[in-house]
């Protein structure tokens, strides 16, 4: 048949209750929470007790002070008026997105610590932040002359250096090692400026571990008929490096003789 609201429960609930003989104390234990007297009826010797007479107390107010001491020969019945509830946690994996409403869970609901989301470091708790620091990163730059040879790749050393790790950029060598513990995949960047307007050509190129990375070699070609001018060279790479690997800027010009690079600036940092 047909209903309205929830549907009337197809079974009977049968009531339930303690019965106490052979005790010769003032206290017994029932079998069930409670949250107050008036949650049972007790009955001591076929005598409905008044409320006032027993207490109930300790954990889950279990232990029924009756208002006398009982004889071996009495016997206490409880009857429970109230049924006592009990909590139920969801079964693992049971609870969906679907359950949850749209903004239920706010930031106060969240721990302030750090997690991981798709390899990438989570801040939760006050600002959140997401996805890792770039770290290291550093930038290396000069201004002011250095002589380069022609023919043959120089390493460029950036004596001034704008970075967040002071051991990843060495400024008296030109190298960048990658700390301890953070290999991955790096962006790179490098760039020089030579005096002579009019070189055959002026080439820049990453080593890595002293060895020539050759996909990384850009070449500029100056238009000679233009006069007045410095040409410059500038490459970008991804690399993937290892802890302890180093990397270093070089560049090379082809004018026949010796000239001056102007400026030249190395950077780079960990995308992951």
């Amino acid at each position: 048949m047909t209903y309205i609201g929830q549907q009337p429960s197809t079974t009977f609930d049968s009531g339930i209750q303690d019965r106490f003989t052979g005790l010769t104390t003032n206290t017994v234990t029932l079998t069930h929470d409670i949250s107050a007297e008036t949650d049972i009826l007790v009955v001591w010797n076929n005598i409905v007790q008044d409320s006032s007479t027993y207490s109930v107390g300790g954990a889950g107010n279990k232990t029924l002070t009756l208002g006398g001491s009982l004889v071996s020969a009495d016997i206490v019945t409880v009857y429970y008026t109230n049924k006592v509830m009990q909590s139920v946690n969801p079964t693992a994996g049971s609870v969906t997105t679907t359950t949850i409403n749209d903004g239920a869970v706010t930031n106060a609901k969240l721990a302030n610590s750090s997690i991981t989301l798709n390899g990438s470091a989570v801040s939760l708790g006050g600002s959140a932040t997401v996805g890792e620091a770039n770290t290291p990163c550093f930038l290396a730059f000069k201004t002011g002359n250095t002589t380069l040879s022609s023919g043959a790749f120089t390493l460029l050393i950036n004596t001034s250096v704008v970075q967040n790790d002071s051991s990843a950029y060495n400024s008296s060598n030109g190298i960048f090692t990658v700390p301890s513990g953070q290999g991955g995949t790096y962006y790179m960047s490098g760039s020089f400026r030579v005096n002579n307007f009019d070189p055959e050509r002026i080439q820049g190129v990453f080593h890595v571990n002293g060895s020539e990375l050759n996909y990384t070699k850009q070449e500029t070609t100056p238009d000679g008929s233009v006069s007045g001018r410095h040409p410059s060279c500038a490459i970008s790479s991804i690399i993937n490096l290892s802890a302890s690997d180093t990397v270093d800027f070089r560049g090379m010009q082809q004018s026949g003789s010796t000239d001056t690079i102007f400026s030249s600036v190395f950077g780079g940092f960990k995308i992951r």
